[in-house]
């Protein structure tokens, strides 16, 4: 492993004890409708289930908690496509700690109100989430606040991969990992940690077809500017900040990108759904269409898929079902 990926993993294990009291163990269960389907041995790692409905509280609880209490005191500013601006906004009032949370204009009606109800002070900026984190990121450098960026900043990476953590003292011996790509925060993380632990681990990284911009940087060896199309998935939709640290993780530590169509996206939530019963967002149905569009070659594997979040706005939902 590389030393960057070798570091977060170490600081993974310092941020599990920093944050455990703040966030929730969440369950790897054993998914017998789609171990039938597969062939494979299909577990899922229920994020969905985390305090606000997703795993971004690892990495915002985490980096609040890194921070010295005269930074905390002046406050924090926050972009987000809505799961990182709730978790932020959690964390902040766990914390006794201020600030502000910029969204962009097309955010679901669902996740501004759960940033609201955990006292968060939203504001709307922006079309594209890059728009919205460059202008925060200003705002955070005029206001003397501490920008937290959903993604490009070492302890929320370090936060994430306390799901890995977990994953790999609940199961043993995981033949491969299912994740959902926006930024590369929680890939970063969770691979880190699980690669830490073995390398023979396959790491997926799953993207919409009409956002997949990290898996496209990538392929071309830096990051692009590239528009983003409508997709189910507005958790991992948008662009990558310029010299993001999880661009070179990624480039390190996912094996495999997988581009899904919005019909895979809706078919897998759907499935989901169904044999799971409980609901989940469109950025835990990519992880999940991914894992079933590589069914072939994960016969008789041990197969992890992170159900990333829950949090879907109910005329998202009806479309769907």
């Amino acid at each position: 492993m590389m030393q960057a990926s070798n570091d977060i993993a170490i600081a993974a294990d310092r941020a599990a004890a920093r944050i455990a009291g703040v966030i929730r163990k969440t369950p790897l269960l054993r998914a017998p409708v789609f171990s039938d389907a597969t062939g494979a041995e299909v577990f899922f790692k229920l994020e969905n289930q985390q305090h606000t409905g997703s795993f971004k509280l690892r990495g915002a609880a985490n980096c609040l908690m890194s921070l010295s209490e005269a930074q905390r005191d002046r406050g924090c500013v926050a972009a987000s496509s809505g799961n990182h601006g709730a978790a932020v906004a959690y964390a902040m009032r766990a914390l006794s700690t201020s600030g502000v949370i910029y969204v962009p204009q097309q955010t679901s009606s669902a996740k501004v109100d759960a940033i609201r109800r955990y006292g968060g002070d939203v504001r709307f900026f922006g079309s594209d989430g890059l728009d919205t984190e460059q202008h925060a990121r200003e705002y955070a450098a005029e206001h003397a606040m501490y920008y937290i960026s959903p993604y490009n900043d070492a302890a929320v990476i370090a936060g994430q991969g306390t799901c890995g953590i977990e994953i790999a003292e609940q199961l043993a011996d995981i033949d491969a990992v299912f994740v959902a790509v926006g930024g590369g925060g929680l890939i970063s993380g969770v691979a880190s940690v699980l690669k830490s632990h073995s390398q023979n681990v396959r790491v997926f990284g799953c993207q919409p077809a009409a956002s997949a911009v990290m898996a496209k940087s990538v392929a071309a060896g830096h990051i692009l500017d590239l528009p983003s199309g409508q997709t189910l998935s507005d958790g991992t939709a948008g662009g990558i900040e310029a010299g993001a640290i999880t661009f070179e993780l990624c480039r390190e530590l996912v094996d495999e990108f997988v581009l899904l169509g919005e019909p895979q996206i809706a078919a897998a939530m759907r499935q989901y759904m169904q044999a799971e019963q409980h609901q989940i967002e469109g950025a835990a149905g990519v992880a999940i269409a991914g894992l079933l569009s590589r069914a072939e070659s994960l016969r008789g594997k041990k197969v992890v898929a992170i159900v990333c979040g829950g949090n879907i706005s109910q005329q998202t939902l009806d479309s769907v079902l």
